[in-house]
């Protein structure tokens, strides 16, 4: 399956908005996928990371850990 991202809508990491190294995900992708489309929010342009719901949870679980 050939899915193009660029008609997708992204949500940006609330870590955006205070100049950290962020993300952007496709929420709407998401919920009818299982497949979260990851994305940095400084290169729109960049590559995709195209993740199951299931190591997404564990890519934002070990972020906030990491945060701490």
């Amino acid at each position: 399956m050939t899915t193009t991202t660029d008609s997708l809508r992204w949500i940006k990491s609330s870590y955006s908005e205070n100049g950290g190294i962020c993300v952007e995900w496709a929420p709407e992708y998401a919920s009818g996928t299982g497949i979260v489309p990851v994305r940095d929010s400084k290169r729109t342009d960049g590559p995709v990371l195209m993740v199951s719901a299931t190591a997404f949870t564990g890519l934002v679980a070990m972020a906030r850990e990491a945060a701490r």
